[in-house]
């Protein structure tokens, strides 16, 4: 690239952990490229800071499970187009898409179905490993490159011809492992002996309507188990008000939280958490903090999922680890007997809580690659990409082609 000449990229994260993943690859690119960086697409409040105006609301797109989606399909699908469009008419220097595979990659058909030869990079694999394997193969028709954030991953697409690299889960760089415990709990004015609990009802409209009322009916067996303790729970500005308008018949008096330092002090400060099953659970596991998963999908959902999964373990943690050691209840054992039975062995029993926690310091070492922030990995290769298509050796579209 030639001094001075910005890079320009197109950016789509259709919902809040795409969201956060793309703020932290923006803020590495700009470093990267010294602030000669242009960024425009779909985010959240991440992204937004880091100088992103969304072309759509991310409300609009986060949306998780087949049932959900169908009454949505209207709206997503004029979020594709006029995406599709946004680009065409913009002429970025590649288009990284991130997560959310359900509207990222009608976006990546879409510009293909037109023509485009934009470079099309895809950050974080669809759990083709779990179901679905012809995901890969598709996905290698519409894209030029994938970044993986597991290590077990990049097979899976390589022997389809998709271009792929590791480059590290940026939770590493999340700083959830330097929370602080007495600033929370001065701040909240929690006595040191407070038992809190953390509860993480997950950051997509659906599924937050489905967990909230089944985690508050697990909290309430759960004082007659463990007795009175205090509740903190972190969310996002897409579900903030639809959380603070459930959680006030919680017992616990909770305690809601919206920034990233603020649910990190929130987990240094806490005894256990119950959270829904998603990339949080590293997050947890950088911390340290007990925790059991929880998680309902529409019936329907979860009726199509049982007869398509391949493996029976979901959790990034047990996956890592290639045993069960979070417990995961999910669908119809996502009760709140058992997510407070779970809860009350974890707050009670020391040789359990320290087998958690030699867990996930192996699982986080695991991730761990060559010191390199993920972050940063992920901004060189996007930025290798770039100019390999400006010095005309890429080679992707007849690659593609042949595929």
């Amino acid at each position: 690239m030639t001094t001075g000449e910005a890079t320009f990229i197109f950016f789509v994260a259709g919902e809040p952990s795409g969201d956060a993943l793309g703020g932290a690859l923006i803020a590495a690119l700009r470093q990267r490229t010294g602030g000669r960086l242009r960024v425009a697409g779909i985010g959240g409040e991440r992204m937004r800071e880091q100088g992103l105006e969304s072309l759509v609301p991310l409300g609009d797109l986060a949306i998780m499970g087949v049932a959900e989606v169908l009454p949505r399909a209207p709206i997503i699908l004029r979020r594709v187009r006029e995406t599709v469009a946004a680009i065409c008419a913009q002429r970025p220097d590649a288009v990284v898409t991130i997560d959310s595979s359900g509207f990222s990659w009608r976006v990546a058909h879409g510009l293909r179905r037109r023509g485009e030869t934009l470079p099309l990079i895809h950050y974080v694999a669809p759990m083709v490993w779990a179901w679905r394997a012809g995901r890969a193969r598709r996905m290698a028709r519409w894209y030029d490159h994938l970044m993986t954030l597991l290590p077990f991953e990049p097979p899976y697409f390589e022997r389809v011809g998709l271009s792929c690299s590791f480059v590290g889960h940026p939770v590493l760089e999340c700083g959830a492992e330097q929370g602080d415990s007495g600033g929370f709990r001065a701040t909240h004015g929690l006595a040191p002996d407070d038992l809190l609990i953390t509860v993480l009802p997950g950051s997509r409209s659906g599924e937050v309507r489905r967990l909230l009322p089944i985690f508050g009916a697990a909290l309430k067996r759960l004082e007659d188990l463990v007795g009175p303790f205090r509740v903190v729970v972190p969310t996002v500005a897409t579900v903030a008000a639809t959380v603070a308008s459930a959680v006030g018949a919680w017992p616990g008096n909770p305690i809601i939280v919206r920034q990233p330092h603020e649910k990190y002090d929130a987990f240094a400060a806490s005894r256990a958490a119950l959270a829904a099953s998603g990339s949080v659970a590293l997050e947890l596991a950088l911390a340290r903090l007990p925790m059991v998963v929880g998680y309902r999908l529409h019936p329907l959902t979860e009726a199509f999922l049982d007869r398509v999964l391949k493996v029976r373990q979901v959790n990034l943690v047990n996956l890592l680890l290639g045993r069960p050691l979070v417990s995961e209840l999910l669908g119809p054992n996502c009760t709140p007997a058992r997510l407070a039975a779970s809860l009350a062995e974890l707050i009670g029993d020391e040789r359990v809580r320290a087998a958690h926690r030699q867990g996930y310091d192996e699982a986080v070492r695991r991730l761990a690659g060559d010191g390199t922030s993920p972050s940063l990995r992920a901004a060189d290769q996007i930025l290798e990409l770039v100019a390999a298509r400006r010095c005309g050796t890429s080679g992707s579209t007849t690659q593609r082609s042949a595929r």
